[in-house]
């Protein structure tokens, strides 16, 4: 199961202390140490870009990712879900399907990407009290897709390891 990005220095850490279960991907990152004073070799550590660690992935079980902003645009590919047009992440907002003022939480499954325009024409009613349509159902993306959409630079073998854990969408 997906759980995280880490950075490599955590990564050097788990496999020195021998935490590391298994490996997939085709890439792999060398980590140079000092150098052994016996036999004057450098040290090397090789690094997995995607590795398991044990009892890792239990705390995440059931647990619904972090809502911000930036992955909330990107889950709604930055289009506005009442009008259909595309923003630039600066021009939208986060809208409340029920509002805030009346209950509504600030979770994925209450929360859309709005232009300004139509947040402000909504205004604080119910989609259905300003005559708006939602064009897409708000969902709260599993792990895998919270990991898409939180990372800018993926790499092919990580891209395809995480798209396996992904809801495949209805032709």
């Amino acid at each position: 199961m997906p759980v995280a990005w880490i950075r490599w220095q955590t990564a050097a850490t788990l496999y020195a202390r021998k935490r590391v279960c298994w490996e997939a991907g085709e890439e792999r990152f060398v980590v140079r140490g000092g150098t052994c004073a016996r036999t004057g070799r450098v040290s090397e550590l090789r690094i997995g870009s995607i590795i398991a660690v044990a009892d890792r992935s239990r705390r995440f079980e059931g647990s619904a990712p972090l809502l911000t902003n930036r992955t909330l645009f990107q889950r709604d590919h930055n289009l506005c879900m009442y009008c259909g047009n595309q923003f630039s992440p600066g021009l939208l907002t986060r809208d409340h399907v029920v509002p805030a003022s009346r209950g509504g939480s600030s979770a994925w499954e209450n929360c859309v990407t709005a232009c300004r325009h139509c947040n402000q024409r909504k205004d604080d009613r119910t989609p259905e009290e300003a005559g708006m349509k939602l064009l897409a159902i708000p969902y709260t993306p599993n792990l895998a897709e919270y990991l898409i959409l939180s990372n800018r630079r993926i790499m092919a073998d990580q891209m395809e390891f995480l798209l396996s854990f992904a809801r495949k969408k209805a032709a």
